[in-house]
């Protein structure tokens, strides 16, 4: 006979973590304090993007970009592929819900993408530049 009854409850919250992190200055490559919430979001979201994805045996393989491997691509697989990839640069963090508004400006040497950041804390507008 299988018992009947309500279900069984863990007793545990669910907390959300404090966002808290080292404030780096990445001109002087010195952490100049602390920063938390959408502050400490767009530090992470320019360090993901800015690292090559498999480089770096520090990082998990969800971790980081490979907008990179885009250099001598055409336009059209650029923009195909552009959105995917700083979305799955970015999703790992739970802070962060996905991106939209992405727009893409081209240069003779580099590409420019601007997009807006959709986040627990609220929206920012972001930009990655790679240059060829």
């Amino acid at each position: 006979m299988i018992p009947e009854g309500s279900s069984i409850e863990d007793g545990l919250e669910e907390v959300e973590e404090p966002s808290k992190t080292w404030l780096v200055d990445f001109a002087s490559g010195r952490v100049v304090g602390m920063t938390d919430n959408l502050e400490a979001i767009k530090q992470a979201v320019f360090v993901a993007l800015s690292t090559n994805r498999y480089e770096h045996l520090i990082y998990s393989d969800e971790y980081a970009s490979e907008i990179s491997s885009l250099i001598g691509s055409n336009q059209t697989f650029i923009e195909s592929e552009l959105k995917r990839m700083i979305e799955e640069a970015l999703m790992p963090d739970d802070r962060i819900s996905g991106i939209e508004n992405l727009t893409v400006e081209y240069g003779s040497d580099q590409l420019l993408a601007k997009f807006t950041v959709i986040t627990s804390y609220g929206k920012f507008d972001a930009e990655q530049q790679v240059v060829k």
